[in-house]
């Protein structure tokens, strides 16, 4: 990592700090312990990190990827700016992070940097993950100027041939010009945000590039370059793209042909996510984490005369944390889950 755009990044966000947002991070902190040690949930403060689904729709075809695969069975669509403007009055005074991702590519939708420009104006530390095909240099531009504090690009190949295995439908050649132009954006505008994050997802046909990827990174002169475990859908009878490489993985072999996640829970009824964070989708759905992809899990319905405290703190998330709490095995989305597990290299 380079050192000085990083430390430049943690000062970014302590400037936004408010003693609101830091009472709810404390309040969310004491739910958390006294939750685990007394077996019983509670939830003192308001979440202080949100997932907002900006669009479900994608122009690639990833294989371990509901978007990609188009395999939704909830509706799919795109989050009404104004629709969005309503959550900022609802929820912005005790956010620390607002992700602009779930599903889909977020440079899709029309007017999604306006919706960045937004919460940059309501002081919030916004964070965005795409694929880097929509980086032109008009965009990069725009994007600077929108406020966005974080942004990661996806890039698992330092070839054509690689890099198509699992982004289908992508060109390598689109996403390298988007990160030349959004690093070139950052000078003319002498910008220090966005902090741009490259992330290699390690699956088996590309592992051996991971040098190669280190280079390149080191090429284009972005702030970070992060390895990512990739989540494998149907792990326990093997998968082609599990690595070889076990430190890149998050499944070892069982014998006879199966597969284990690679590391046991130290705590299997804790779940820091469900204190401290939720996601909501583009037709506002509040759901518990980023691995209820299909919102089979909805906590409640943002909509007129509901907020998000109320859902936060109704007895249908209150019912979840405590069934989280007794048997996590128990919620089909928390068994293949990365929480405790190191997933960034």
């Amino acid at each position: 990592m380079n050192i000085a755009p990083a430390f430049r990044d943690g000062i970014n966000f302590v400037t936004k700090l408010t003693p609101k947002k830091m009472w709810h991070a404390l309040l969310l902190t004491i739910s958390w312990y006294w939750s685990k040690w007394t077996k019983k949930p509670i939830q003192l403060g308001l979440p202080v990190t949100l997932s907002i689904e900006p669009t479900t729709a994608c122009n690639l075809r990833c294989p371990e990827c509901p978007s990609g695969l188009r395999s939704f069975t909830r509706p799919t669509g795109q989050l009404a700016p104004e629709q969005f403007g309503k959550w900022m009055e609802d929820f912005s005074t005790h956010l620390l992070y607002l992700i602009f991702y779930f599903q889909g590519e977020p440079f899709i939708h029309p007017r999604f940097l306006e919706m960045v420009e937004l919460a940059h104006k309501k002081n919030i530390y916004t964070i965005t993950s795409t694929n880097g095909h929509f980086l032109t240099p008009e965009n990069a531009i725009k994007t600077v100027q929108s406020g966005l504090d974080r942004m990661i690009i996806s890039i698992d190949g330092t070839t054509q041939e690689t890099y198509e295995q699992y982004r289908i439908s992508g060109q390598l050649t689109t996403v390298l010009s988007g990160i030349e132009n959004i690093m070139e954006a950052k000078r003319a505008i002498k910008s220090h945000t966005p902090f741009v994050i490259l992330q290699f997802l390690v699956v088996r046909h590309n592992e051996h590039q991971i040098e190669d990827m280190k280079r390149l990174a080191k090429s284009l002169n972005v702030d970070h370059l992060v390895f990512k475990t990739a989540q494998i859908y149907d792990y326990k009878n093997g998968n082609p793209l599990i690595p070889t490489l076990r430190e890149y993985s998050r499944y070892i072999p069982a014998g006879d042909g199966k597969y284990s996640l690679k590391r046991k829970y130290e705590n299997p009824k804790a779940c820091w996510k469900m204190w401290h964070s939720a996601v909501i989708s583009w037709d506002g759905r509040v759901l518990p984490c980023c691995f209820d992809k299909d919102a089979k899990h909805p906590m409640g319905i943002l909509r007129e005369g509901t907020s998000l405290q109320d859902i936060w703190k109704s007895e249908a998330y209150s019912a979840f944390r405590k069934k989280l709490s007794e048997d996590r095995s128990q919620i089909d989305i928390c068994r293949n889950c990365s929480e405790g597990v190191e997933v960034w290299k």
